[in-house]
């Protein structure tokens, strides 16, 4: 990628300054009002499965089982994500809205009943799978109701805005729901992660019961003779075709490839990184063999997580802020292959010591890296791919982003012992994260224009 980068592609200070303008709004106030709400309960909800995955002393949920939790939370959301358009092409989006949300409410309670009994089998998993995949559908009709509230030479800045503070909230819910644990507001067994589950049907109830009351009907589009007619299973084979030709114009697009090709592989690492801190903190700083202190390590352990969350959050939130700097600085080539270098050195200087307050640098550290690359990779498929393309190749790399990031769980749970100490496991995936830095500086090199022919 070739520098400098455009300045409408990378956040900068004059679309952080518009930030107030935006917010003056009331419609977009109130949308993303509906959004926030939504999203502290996502982390309330996920906070509770992944609490009576890693934390919970009378089920200690073997690596496979955490990989395979993480998928169901992660895989519909990409592979759904391309076909939701289809409806909410045809529906009023303020009751898509509300509905989604309203409907989630109502499978949290027998997902949350489901976890407190400890019946976590086909009928939890299949409620915890609904309630996931609904949220693909509300965070596209999200997406698409924006173009209502906000003028459309704000729209890159109030996506931005919108899809920032989503992520806090969602890490506010988890940080809290850790907080409670750690507190002992409630137990570590599985009463007290139903509870935790359970807490958000009322941020649901919430977020659907906003979106009916802050709008109109239409009000958030599309409007009576802009909904598609067409049969939905034509346009199901409509979008299926339309991922088809997405992917062959990213092949021809060689510079968008070799960076969503660095993405994906620094996924898959990051994903075995992932489930060892995870098991980490959950079995070999939180271990302990008596009953009482196992409950007490579990306590403490969640709230641990809790505070990597937040040093996850605030790595992310840095990159946003020096990601422009540094392409402009350097380019973002030298960029890129500096930052995933980097994370190789941070995995071993603070991972290998397996201390639990060093850890917490090295996720500061390592999500800089991550938000980072989101950044650059954004931009240059807005770049380099054409706009009737853009939307398509989004969805592509959103698939391959959260594919990427369940092969490296999977791949850690069959790879790692059971409580995540595994140092030759670190040198192995410090030494791939340096490689990945070469093999992208390299692949990226400008080559020399061939000699023109002699007459």
């Amino acid at each position: 990628m070739p520098h400098p980068v455009m300045p409408n592609t990378v956040p900068t200070p004059k679309v952080a300054a518009s930030s107030r303008a935006i917010l003056a709004g009331v419609p977009f106030r109130r949308l993303l009002g509906v959004r926030l709400t939504s999203q502290i309960a996502d982390g309330w909800f996920q906070a509770g499965l992944a609490g009576s995955l890693l934390f919970n002393p009378d089920r200690q949920s073997s690596p496979v089982a955490i990989a395979a939790g993480f998928a169901i939370l992660l895989l519909p959301y990409s592979l759904l994500g391309p076909y939701v358009g289809v409806l909410l092409d045809r529906w009023d989006r303020r009751a898509s809205l509300s509905t989604a949300n309203l409907a989630r409410a109502a499978m949290v309670l027998p997902a949350a009943a489901l976890l407190w009994s400890g019946a976590q089998g086909i009928g939890f998993a299949v409620c915890a799978l609904i309630v996931i995949a609904i949220n693909r559908f509300f965070l596209a009709g999200l997406s698409a109701a924006l173009p209502h509230v906000v003028e459309e030479r704000k729209l890159v800045p109030a996506n931005a805005l919108a899809s920032t503070l989503g992520t806090i909230c969602y890490s506010v819910g988890l940080f809290t729901a850790a907080s409670v644990v750690a507190l002992h507001v409630v137990g570590t067994d599985r009463h007290g992660y139903g509870v935790i589950a359970a807490t958000a049907s009322l941020g649901y109830l919430a977020s659907g019961l906003l979106a009916r009351r802050f709008f109109r009907r239409d009000e958030l589009g599309p409007h009576a003779h802009e909904r598609a007619t067409s049969k939905i299973s034509e346009a199901v084979v409509q979008v299926f075709r339309g991922m088809i030709s997405g992917a062959r114009h990213l092949a021809e697009r060689r510079k968008a490839l070799r960076i969503m090709a660095l993405q994906s592989a620094y996924r898959f690492l990051y994903g075995v990184l992932t489930l060892a801190v995870l098991l980490l903190y959950s079995r070999y700083f939180g271990h302990a063999a008596d009953r009482a202190e196992q409950v007490s390590g579990a306590a403490t352990s969640m709230g641990q997580l809790g505070l990597v969350v937040l040093s996850g959050a605030a790595g992310a939130a840095l990159a946003a802020v020096i990601t422009p700097l540094a392409v402009r600085w350097w380019d973002a080539r030298r960029w890129l292959s500096g930052v995933v270098a980097a994370v190789g050195v941070v995995v071993l200087v603070f991972g290998l010591p397996f201390v639990a307050p060093l850890l917490l640098v090295a996720v500061f550290l390592v999500n800089v890296a991550s938000q980072s690359m989101k950044i650059i990779v954004d931009a240059t498929i807005q770049r380099e791919c054409l706009d009737e393309y853009r939307g398509r190749i989004f969805s592509v790399n959103d698939t391959a982003f959260n594919l990427c990031f369940v092969t490296g769980l999977f791949t850690a749970a069959v790879t790692l012992p059971p409580n995540g100490k595994s140092a030759l496991g670190l040198i192995i995936t410090a030494t791939a994260f340096v490689l990945l830095a070469a093999w992208y500086w390299f692949a990226t090199a400008a080559r020399p224009a061939a000699p023109a022919a002699q007459a």
